[in-house]
């Protein structure tokens, strides 16, 4: 059934003393699970596996409380204790037939220490990471003595634990091997510092030691960053990070490449298409004979087959694309690549790390529930409720609900008021750099195309007669929300004085093509993507753009997302006037009103028109009425915006929640939870 063109996907690699069954690998990535969640961590990267990936890799894994990373989620190895949990990981990998990769980390400065206030160390005296008032203190060579005794102990507690890969980590500007290869970081003067040859001293005996520890039994890898993207202000790979990869080429089994940081290891799709990291993996497999790893929002399977024709590499790297779809190894060696729920690089995924939670996907919804919910990405249960299902809306929300019920049963009928299926990713698809995120709907139309029994209507606005006139049994409303034109939202309670004064405009205006004034002012109290997204459109159309926020910095929750940076970067090179910490008070035929939101200052703005930016009113009223005319209607259910506006994540994981689980017996337990064992506590 597989496509010949993709059978070089399918050969095993050697890596070390173990042997992978494909190239589809799995590198390591957070997930906000970690020690605290570790049932639900071991299963949902054992569906990884059943999904066909041949290497299946833990997030960061600490190996001290010397470096811990509090309250980010990530796993543990401190000692004995934390074997049993990743155990269980290694044992739920392994029966899937693919190998387990753990990467041992200590973070140096980029660990603040909060819970176990250990001072950090560092290659020098430096503050940490980030805005904690803590300094990380050089190490002595006792230091490194004892970090090299810690790195191996944990390597031997991996081993136990069953794991079939070990890292070294040196990526990301986070590993402390990598702050010891940086000029910037590293001002020693002895053997650890000054030139490349010292300054790569402490990575290559972590590599022997490691090696010396478990090279026998385990693959020792090495996950290194070799650019930093930042000139000559730090590591770039036609400078040192080539040399770097050059002197250790033969010393690990496997060799995992990206850059650094984080924040350019995992760019959205809205600054980066797929493969954007060729140019750095191009030319290093030459360098070294052991198999090299790396990654690019791999999607395609040609793209995937090429890169492996070519020499770039031996292994695909995934992580986001693998938490879009688990099962996308086993859709490509089953023929079925047009069923793949391709990653839209938009980082939520990222976000669960960052606000210390399970993580979550905007296509997969399932991603994080497979322990605690029971679900899996590729299975829903059979229908226990009879009758017909009526989606009205083909949004996100309905789109997958439709999808679901489809798939586990039911006669559905999925009606759409517009001739144009995707609701609000329709629409936000086509803003500056968001056209990935039509996968969102292209994966769902194309699963419904697939099921017999669910049948679409577009154009086909229903009232609450229509709906009784299908006699449905199970009614799911998915009408969506509107974005507000009064100014409501986190900041204002109460609409904004003044709005006859002024051409106000919502997003739903600007992306239904309306004509906006110049210059305009963007009042951005949602603090996601869609006010700078908007800003951006604006100024392609010739609109003068005056961005006011009350947050200290442009769409601060992208912080979460990896790309706060390159958004308010990207506002400052379209010349767009940034005008932070200001809220609006009042709008006047000239312009707004504004003031500071710490002292209350007054500011005087002059525009022509303002486009607000602030919160959505969900669309209700349908469901409203079928409530006070529930006539031959067993449930009335509301699904996504409709129910409460949110992400678009949010609203495919209400469709997928709901469709799951609308039938469900009374007082069936909907989550688990992981209860944390009581140590002995002697008497005082």
């Amino acid at each position: 059934m597989r496509d010949p063109r993709y059978d070089i996907l399918f050969e095993p690699v050697q890596i070390g003393p173990v042997r992978t069954r494909n190239r589809f690998y799995q590198v390591p990535h957070c997930n906000g699970m970690g020690h605290v969640h570790p049932s639900a961590m071991a299963r949902m990267r054992a569906i990884k596996a059943e999904g066909g990936w041949g290497v299946v890799c833990t997030e960061e894994c600490e190996i001290s409380p010397l470096s811990e990373f509090s309250p980010y989620i990530e796993a543990r190895l401190w000692d004995k204790r934390d074997i049993p949990a990743l155990a269980r990981m290694c044992d739920a990998v392994h029966r899937h037939g693919s190998l387990a990769g753990v990467e041992l980390a200590f973070n140096g400065y980029s660990a603040p220490n909060r819970t176990s206030r250990e001072i950090p160390w560092a290659p020098s005296n430096t503050p940490v990471r980030g805005y904690d008032p803590v300094q990380a203190r050089a190490m002595s060579r006792a230091d490194i003595k004892q970090l090299r005794e810690l790195h191996r102990a944990a390597a031997l507690r991996a081993r136990d634990a069953g794991f079939d890969i070990i890292y070294v980590y040196a990526g990301h500007d986070l590993g402390l091997p990598f702050h010891f290869l940086t000029q910037r970081n590293n001002r020693r003067t002895d053997e650890y510092g000054g030139a490349l040859f010292n300054r790569v001293r402490l990575l290559r005996e972590l590599i022997e030691d490691t090696r010396d520890a478990v090279g026998d039994r385990c693959a020792v890898a090495v996950r290194l960053a070799v650019d930093e993207q930042q000139g000559c202000a730090g590591l770039t790979r036609d400078s040192e990070g080539v040399e770097v990869f050059s002197m250790l080429a033969e010393l690990p089994d496997l060799w995992d490449i990206n850059v650094a940081d984080w924040a350019n290891d995992s760019v959205t799709s809205r600054f980066a298409p797929e493969g954007y990291q060729e140019a750095f993996l191009t030319g290093l497999k030459a360098l070294t004979s052991k198999p090299v790893v790396g990654v690019g929002r791999f999607t395609s399977p040609d793209t995937m087959a090429s890169l492996v024709r070519r020499g770039v590499l031996d292994l695909i790297g995934a992580a986001r694309p693998s938490i879009a779809d688990p099962f996308l190894p086993n859709k490509i060696d089953q023929g079925r690549t047009d069923e793949i729920r391709e990653c839209i690089g938009c980082n939520v995924c990222v976000s669960g790390d960052h606000t210390s939670t399970p993580m979550r996907c905007t296509q997969n919804p399932t991603m994080g529930e497979e322990w605690r919910r029971g679900w899996h990405p590729e299975q829903v249960p059979v229908r226990r409720a009879e009758g017909r299902a009526l989606v009205i809306g083909a949004g996100p929300a309905g789109l997958e609900c439709a999808r679901v019920l489809g798939a586990r049963g039911l006669e559905v009928m999925l009606a759409e008021a517009t001739r144009t299926l995707g609701g609000r990713v329709a629409s936000e698809s086509r803003l500056p750099g968001l056209a990935s995120w039509s996968r969102v709907v292209d994966y769902r139309v194309d699963a419904l195309s697939r099921l017999g029994n669910v049948e679409i209507y577009r154009e086909s606005r229903l009232e609450v007669q229509d709906v009784l006139d299908i006699e449905a049994s199970h009614v799911f409303v998915a009408t969506g929300s509107r974005w507000r034109n009064d100014g409501l939202g986190r900041v204002l309670r109460q609409p904004l004085p003044g709005l006859e004064n002024l051409p106000v405009f919502t997003p739903d205006d600007v992306m239904a093509g309306a004509v906006l004034p110049s210059p305009v002012v963007v009042f951005d109290d949602d603090h996601y993507y869609m006010g700078s997204v908007l800003a951006e459109s604006l100024i392609a159309r010739g609109v003068e753009v005056l961005y006011v926020t009350p947050a200290a910095d442009v769409a601060p929750w992208t912080h979460n997302t990896l790309e706060q940076h390159r958004i308010q970067r990207r506002l400052l090179e379209l010349d767009v006037t940034i005008i932070t910490s200001h809220t609006l008070c009042s709008l006047t035929p000239y312009g707004v009103q504004a003031a500071c939101t710490y002292t209350g200052r007054p500011r005087f703005i002059p525009a022509a028109g303002v486009l607000l930016v602030t919160s959505r009113e969900p669309e209700q009223g349908l469901f409203d009425a079928l409530q006070a005319e529930p006539r031959g209607v067993q449930q009335v259910i509301q699904i996504g915006d409709c129910l409460a506006p949110g992400t678009i994540a949010a609203a495919v994981y209400s469709g997928h929640r709901f469709a799951r689980e609308f039938d469900a017996p009374p007082g069936l337990l909907r989550m688990r939870r992981e209860l944390v064992a009581l140590e002995d506590w002697p008497a005082p």
